[in-house]
């Protein structure tokens, strides 16, 4: 189960009892905001994307209110923006749609975060299943993750957020 593997990866780092699951789908930004009460931009979705050369993957992290912005996509990675599959997701992530997140990763899969977090001081990722999320800080996501970078390849939440 995806979920005790996030949890067994977590443990070292001291974040296993950040873990929340709850009694209700938390697969999609808007139930995972009303599941955790909070807004739903809070909600750290993990967006899964095929890499350049189309065999592999990589991971973004955005805000809930942020979208992909092809453009910014393709200037940062030098190739379009192609999400997963659900069958792929699973593969790649060993993660099923709803529940993909930057935890428990086969090796090798790069993970970025979108600068549309930084404006929060907590965030809400998935934790391995459709009914769960883990309390982060931005920096602490990052950390744990183990992310490549910092990107800004979203756009959409600015107007949101009043920048």
């Amino acid at each position: 189960m995806s979920i005790e593997k996030v949890r067994e990866y977590l443990r070292p780092l001291g974040l296993e009892d950040r873990i929340l699951e709850f009694s209700v789908s938390s697969a999609t930004v808007e139930l995972a905001a009303e599941a955790a009460g909070v807004a739903p931009a809070r909600i750290a979705k993990t967006l899964s994307f095929r890499d350049a050369a189309g065999t592999g993957c990589l991971l973004i992290v955005a805000a809930g209110d942020a979208r992909v912005d092809n453009r910014k996509f393709k200037d940062r990675f030098r190739h379009k923006a192609r999400f997963l599959t659900p069958e792929e997701a699973i593969a790649f992530t060993g993660h099923a749609v709803g529940g993909v997140c930057p935890f428990a990763l086969p090796e090798g899969i790069p993970v970025y975060l979108d600068r549309s977090l930084r404006r929060f001081d907590t965030v809400f990722p998935a934790a391995g299943s459709s009914n769960s999320a883990v309390s982060l800080t931005p920096d602490e996501l990052f950390s744990a993750s183990r992310a490549a970078d910092w990107v800004d390849v979203c756009s959409g939440w600015e107007e949101a957020a009043g920048a």
